[in-house]
């Protein structure tokens, strides 16, 4: 008999005419095997490979009150991991629809503070019934069989009879008369797909709409309040003070891009004062409102020294000039701190004019220097 490589990754003489080699003792033709059954190829290969079977537990038995039982415990875990999933998803873009916004705030007993929590909990319940799914199917439902088999030399006849187990695995599985199973299949694996693809939340919802780096909560006819949300007149400071002020918006106590020093200038720094070209106007009566953040690495500052108009950033020490518009002119910084322009409104207390004319914090990639 003409014998040929089998060596893994040779054809096993599949491409010369004759009979394929490969097999045990008898040769089969592509005829003989094109002929014969799934489950023959099956015990074929089997048999072939040397397996040697020590045990077969066939699971319930096809139809029986018990199948029918485990097909509904692993249909209904599958569902509710689908609908773990879609829960995750309505959560996800309901925010701000018909669901509170889910913009983050430091107060505790709010939508915000529940918003994370809740998207890693139904995705984590989700998996986790997934997982759960196929345990309870692989033990209940699936046939099985303990058995050793020898290492196989990767030949034609090899890939033939493996193709025939694979298939046979597969008819085994009873996905084919389990509706029930794969319905759920087909909805957990629909809710999962999507619930996969919410975190890249840029392709549904543009974080960069309307402007985040540039703009803060500030805006006209905005009160300047203190941290206790109290309203502040101009009367209520003396020369020389600095007192930290936020907007007078739902949390804009803890908005740390809000922050800003309301400053009182003394009498000799008036006289000396020098606003930034355009904003002359920018402050009221002896008053100039800066932004708080630091603008080389954003960090807070707020040491004011007041003889020499310095305000004093403790992170890397830079300084800015309250009389000369925040300039800096010490330190790492290159950037002015951005100027609040301040009004008055019917009441008397003061208010911003605007939100800043420029990006509070440090310099990025599409940013000028100012």
């Amino acid at each position: 008999m003409t014998t040929h490589d089998t060596r893994p990754g040779s054809t096993g003489g599949a491409d010369t005419p004759g009979p394929l080699y490969g097999g045990p003792d008898d040769d089969y033709t592509p005829e003989q095997l094109a002929a014969m059954s799934r489950e023959d190829l099956d015990r074929l290969g089997a048999l072939h490979d040397g397996v040697q079977v020590l045990h077969v537990d066939p699971g319930p038995e096809p139809g029986s009150p018990l199948e029918k039982r485990y097909v509904r415990q692993v249909g209904t875990v599958f569902a509710l991991a689908g609908l773990a999933a879609f829960a995750f998803i309505v959560v996800y873009l309901g925010s701000g629809w018909f669901l509170p916004d889910w913009e983050w705030t430091i107060e505790s007993g709010t939508w915000s503070s529940l918003f994370t929590p809740m998207l890693g909990l139904l995705m984590g319940l989700s998996l986790a019934l997934v997982g759960l799914g196929m345990v309870l199917y692989a033990r209940k439902l699936l046939p099985h069989e303990t058995a050793v088999q020898d290492k196989h030399d990767g030949s034609h006849f090899d890939r033939v009879t493996t193709g025939a187990t694979l298939v046979g695995g597969l008819h085994n599985s009873g996905l084919a008369r389990r509706k029930l199973i794969t319905r759920s299949l087909a909805f957990m694996g629909g809710g999962l797909g999507l619930m996969l693809l919410m975190p890249l939340g840029g392709l549904i919802k543009n974080p960069n709409t309307g402007n985040p780096l540039g703009r803060t909560s500030w805006g006209e006819g905005v009160r300047l309040v203190r941290d206790d949300g109290t309203p502040i007149r101009p009367g209520d400071a003396v020369p020389g003070s600095l007192e930290t002020v936020f907007p007078a918006v739902p949390g804009g106590n803890h908005e740390s891009d809000a922050a800003t020093m309301l400053i009182r200038l003394r009498p000799e720094q008036i006289r000396v004062n020098q606003p930034r070209e355009g904003q002359a106007d920018y402050g009221y009566g002896d008053y100039v409102a800066y932004s708080k953040i630091c603008t080389h690495a954003g960090c807070p500052v707020s040491l004011y020294e007041q003889e020499t108009s310095r305000i004093l950033c403790p992170c890397h020490q830079s300084q800015f000039d309250v009389t000369q518009g925040a300039k800096p002119i010490f330190g790492p910084a290159t950037r002015s701190l951005p100027q609040l322009p301040l009004g008055v409104d019917d009441e008397g207390y003061f208010i911003a004019l605007s939100d800043y004319p420029e990006a509070v914090g440090p310099t990025y990639w599409n940013r000028e220097r100012i």
